[in-house]
């Protein structure tokens, strides 16, 4: 009777945590063994490196690093302790790795939420001194006549922005409607906060010739034809070692890379209410991460090229893709009656 409660007790586990297939992918099993004491001894020998070799004279430059190694000790330390998420390539311990970068980003927003906009503006002097200094606030309304002139001064880093975030949110969303609809909404969203926002200000055509018709099109067009690619793939691993050729085993490793399964997203939110309040709440999500890139920029003085821009999109994108898997499933699938870990995360991170 114990040993049948425990099986009856790991089945409903698996049903309701969203965990959609093996962690292990089979044709690399070389790749999967666990590494654990050696990840201890290079974390070891990184430590008495540090202790005999730092240099004791330029604090700033050890608090930097002490930072990135405290960082660091905590994804090793995650990645071996997590549990894995719903992807396996390139491998779970790069989700893994995501989560942790995720929590460490999450904790950091804890932290400055107690701050006020100066020291927040001073925090980020200290990662580049460059920073902490006003921003020249640009309006793209000023003169709103449809000349070649206007548009191609309209024209800046923006538009490629534009193009490679829906490029991004059609992966992650994984619907073409949905894709349009949060185009148009967020367009609105700049109406509304023209008066918080002076970049919001744009002229007529900036809005929905150049953003909604031209860059989102372009962004949602590629990556939905992206999706319908690897939905229709057919997926057939073969091991490295059962390939023959050089040429083989090179474009399989580099398969590692790509999806092991697809799963195309059917949101229909007027199934049931709960489907309904759960598209809205994604919804509000997606916008919560859009205007965040906005406002986060503006109060802290961060110029848009800023490297560390590029990286917290970069970032953000990476914990979108397995929060939206586990969001779908728990979405979609009466069975599952846990949220994982990346979505709860990515929530309480928005």
């Amino acid at each position: 009777r114990r040993v049948q409660a425990v099986v009856e007790h790991s089945r409903r586990e698996r049903q309701a945590s969203p965990m959609y297939h093996e962690s292990s992918d089979p044709t690399l099993e070389f790749v999967y063994h666990p590494r654990t004491l050696s990840v201890l001894v290079a974390l070891l020998a990184g430590f008495l490196y540090v202790a005999l070799y730092s240099d004791p004279s330029n604090d700033m430059l050890n608090t930097k690093w002490g930072l990135l190694a405290l960082c660091s000790v905590f994804v090793v330390v995650s990645v071996i302790l997590f549990r894995d998420g719903p992807f396996v390539r390139p491998h779970p311990a790069f989700w893994r790795g995501v989560l942790a970068l995720n929590v460490l980003y999450e904790m950091f927003l804890v932290f400055l939420l107690f701050q006020s906009k100066s020291t927040g503006r001073q925090i980020m002097a200290f990662f580049d001194p460059a920073l902490g200094r006003m921003l020249p606030e640009r309006s793209y309304g000023d003169n709103c006549a449809l000349t070649v002139q206007n548009v191609r001064d309209g024209i800046d880093i923006f538009v490629l922005a534009h193009s490679l975030g829906w490029f991004g949110k059609a992966l992650i969303i994984r619907n073409h409607t949905m894709c349009w609809i949060m185009s148009i909404v967020f367009e609105l969203l700049e109406y509304s906060l023209a008066h918080q926002l002076p970049n919001f200000n744009e002229c007529w055509w900036d809005h929905w010739i150049l953003d909604v018709f031209t860059c989102n099109w372009l962004g949602i067009y590629v990556g939905m034809k992206f999706c319908e690619h690897y939905k229709m793939k057919t997926y057939t691993w073969h091991g490295i070692r059962e390939i023959r050729t050089i040429k083989g085993k090179l474009t399989r490793a580099g398969a590692q890379f790509t999806p092991y399964s697809w799963t195309a997203y059917r949101w229909a939110p007027t199934r049931r209410f709960k489907n309904f309040v759960g598209i809205i709440f994604f919804a509000v999500l997606i916008m919560l991460a859009e205007l965040n890139v906005f406002y986060l920029k503006s109060l802290l003085w961060i110029p848009p090229e800023h490297p560390l821009v590029t990286a917290r999109l970069a970032l953000l994108f990476l914990f979108s893709l397995p929060s939206a898997r586990e969001y779908y499933e728990y979405y979609s699938n009466s069975r599952c009656k846990r949220m994982g870990a990346h979505c709860w995360m990515l929530i309480v991170t928005l």
